[in-house]
């Protein structure tokens, strides 16, 4: 039966309000690490600790996040997407009214892991969400939404977060994520439809040995990744190996479950593998603009830190303003063409920033980035409607969270590696101390580096086009 009219506008508008409430939790996940970073020398002072103990109001977030996201994807599965989302959300505002509240660096950290569940379970569902929210046509746009959310996040926690802490201090930074959090509940609640799912008795069980497996195993090779401040050593080289052990377990209990955590045949899918692996390189390219921009803005171009602020600031407002229009693109020209032209964006971006700057200096700083952010998005846009777009309900949860899980190991992986690549270009571990010249020279090498990762992400795309196969493809799909 044809939907008479009123129905058709009663469901534009629980759209719209479901839209709305997947972007909240967006913005949410991602300003609740961009704004507590700009608070660590004041946290530091309020609590009289080191800067290598404040360090743990991010990383324990980090952590959460990274460890539990694909655990949270499939408990959306199993639970109902909706449901769980709602407790993500609820978590979440809870752990940011602990963070003001607490007494002591011990409580905050604990709160901030806490406040990283939720997260985690905001990113891993978020995307599963669109498939059930929005028409097949429009996911495209919904993808570019939530790009945008993101990037919006990424750019207004640190200059939030500045003015919240010279007015009325630290603790409001998370107190301003309660109401957000609470509007955000309030959306999902009015917009999101109920979940159907099969009756308990035919329930697949939930993976226990595999979820804490792989939380051990991300957590290992988090930590190799982020301690030691930039200097690999004895402790990075245990946690990795850690990590490599408990990779292979993680796979032998996989191939033995029941009801796995992450099927095996997901990974043997070239298109989804090569999707992961790109959103895994695209994300180390990116974090080398965190890592990189601020040293080379400040000692090579002697700018002060107001003007470094103003200038890192530049990618994510472009992102944010990128982010819709990529995403009318993807549907209007096709998920996979849309991937490889934002690819191909980024290969100029970073050759730009490898070759422009020597050239223009700020300008041609400034002028690369408006070409790299806008490529992120088209590629973000494309890759996760490419991924998401024939995937059966019982498993968007976890593929979701997989592709959350891919871009957060991206960045942790390009702050260390692609930082220490900058470095030894440099020629000194101390770059803050480094010549001009020097540091100038370690941005061309490092961008050279990124450019040349990007360009296997666009092999990868070509081998993962051409390889696919529906198997996670819906049935007659």
């Amino acid at each position: 039966m044809t939907p008479t009219y009123a129905e058709r506008e009663d469901q534009a508008t629980s759209t719209r309000w479901a839209l709305a409430g997947l972007a909240v939790s967006m913005l949410l996940a991602s300003l609740g690490i961009s704004i507590a970073s700009v608070a660590l020398p004041t946290l530091a002072q309020a609590f009289g600790a080191s800067f290598q103990a404040v360090q743990w109001i991010v990383l324990a977030y980090l952590l959460a996040v990274t460890t539990l996201i694909v655990s949270a994807g499939r408990l959306g599965d199993l639970l109902g997407h909706r449901r769980v989302l709602l407790a993500g959300l609820a978590i979440f505002t809870a752990a940011s009214v602990f963070c003001a509240l607490s007494s002591s660096l011990t409580m905050l950290i604990a709160a901030r892991a806490l406040q990283g569940l939720g997260a985690a379970i905001l990113m891993a569902l978020t995307l599963a969400l669109v498939r059930e929210t929005v028409p097949r046509e429009r996911t495209g746009s919904a993808m570019g939404l939530l790009g945008t959310m993101s990037a919006v996040g990424t750019a207004l926690g640190p200059s939030l977060g500045g003015l919240l802490i010279a007015g009325p201090g630290w603790r409001a930074i998370f107190f301003v994520m309660v109401p957000l959090g609470a509007m955000g509940f309030l959306l999902a609640w009015r917009g999101l439809p109920a979940t159907r799912h099969a009756p308990r008795r035919n329930r697949a069980g939930f993976d226990a040995r595999g979820t804490l497996l792989l939380g051990l195993t991300l957590a290992a090779y988090a930590l190799a990744m982020t301690v030691g401040r930039g200097h690999f050593g004895g402790l990075n080289a245990a946690l990795l190996a850690a990590a490599v052990f408990g990779a292979g377990l993680f796979v032998l209990a996989e191939a033995r479950a029941a009801s796995p955590l992450v099927r095996p045949a997901m990974l043997r899918d070239p298109a989804l593998s090569a999707s992961l692996a790109m959103n895994a390189l695209v994300a180390t390219v990116m974090a080398v603009t965190l890592v990189v921009g601020p040293f080379y803005l400040s000692r090579a171009l002697g700018l002060d830190a107001v003007h470094v602020g103003a200038v890192l600031s530049v990618g994510p407002v472009v992102s944010a303003l990128s982010g819709i229009p990529a995403g009318r693109l993807v549907d209007r020209l096709g998920a996979w063409s849309m991937v490889v032209a934002g690819l191909l964006l980024m290969v100029a971006g970073t050759v730009a920033l490898s070759m422009l700057p020597a050239i223009f200096g700020l300008a041609g700083y400034i002028a690369a980035l408006a070409v790299l952010a806008p490529g992120y998005q088209l590629f973000l846009a494309g890759n996760n409607t490419a991924v998401m777009a024939d995937v059966v309900q019982e498993q968007r949860g976890v593929i979701s969270g997989l592709l959350s899980l891919s871009r957060n190991l991206g960045f942790v992986t390009g702050a260390s590696v692609m930082g220490a690549v900058f470095a030894a270009a440099v020629g000194t571990s101390d770059v803050a101390a480094a010549a001009p010249d020097a540091v100038a020279f370690g941005l061309r090498i490092a961008f050279a580096v990124a450019a040349g990762l990007i360009a296997i992400a666009l092999v990868l795309a070509i081998i993962g086009r051409v390889g696919a196969r529906p198997a996670t493809a819906a049935p007659g799909s």
